[in-house]
């Protein structure tokens, strides 16, 4: 799936800054949270809000139609849930590192993708779950063959694709604006591999960047 992987120039129109890194983790062993995940959430939950990154995503969605106070840009809402959640072991590592960078980060099982993930801008006939609701026209959205897998860019998830206890190989996408350089992107994902990989030893990271500079 990774060479895939697509972001379409509509995307870019709206925002020329933004960029996703893509990761791949294959052999992946996740489990409920234990000390381990709960410790680098504890730490998460120690730095400091960055505003002025958060803001940016907050202008990407009302770029698009969205208002952030009624449907928050992921990792806006990630930090106003102090002391953070108890999810799972995979989980609580991305949500760790998307505090710590003001980063929205999407994990997913990859066993339950069907086609590649691809992201655009809505025509609003998606095919989509019940609970999130059909996308509005020109809402920007992550889906794959089947439908919708993340409505409002990083809103909020399917339950489809959602990454649980049994998941074995999945897909992180780390989004990033400006203010955040590409290197603190870099930065995150390394550290993000080096969390999934004091989990599962032998699991296989892959990544690939995407950017408007292709």
């Amino acid at each position: 799936m990774l060479d895939d992987i697509w972001v379409d120039d509509s995307v870019f129109a709206l925002r020329p800054d933004f960029a996703v890194l893509v990761m791949t983790a294959h052999g992946l062993r996740n489990g409920p949270t234990d000390d381990r995940s709960r410790a680098w959430l504890a730490a998460a939950s120690e730095y400091e809000v960055q505003a002025d990154k958060i803001d940016a995503w907050k202008d990407a969605y009302r770029a698009f139609g969205a208002k952030p106070q009624r449907t928050r840009p992921s990792v806006d809402a990630l930090t106003r849930r102090m002391p953070l959640p108890e999810i799972n072991q995979a989980v609580d590592a991305y949500n760790s590192i998307s505090v710590k960078h003001a980063l929205p980060i999407g994990g997913e099982d990859l066993d339950h993708y069907t086609g590649p993930a691809r992201l655009l801008r809505a025509t609003g006939d998606e095919a989509s779950e019940e609970a999130l609701g059909t996308p509005e026209p020109g809402e920007v959205i992550w889906r794959d063959d089947v439908g919708v897998t993340c409505r409002r860019w990083n809103w909020r998830q399917v339950a489809r694709t959602r990454l649980t206890e049994e998941t074995t190989n999945a897909i992180f996408l780390l989004e990033r604006l400006e203010p955040m350089s590409l290197e603190e992107l870099k930065e995150a994902g390394e550290e993000l591999a080096d969390l999934l990989s004091e989990l599962s030893p032998e699991v296989r990271i892959a990544s690939r960047l995407v950017s408007g500079g292709k």
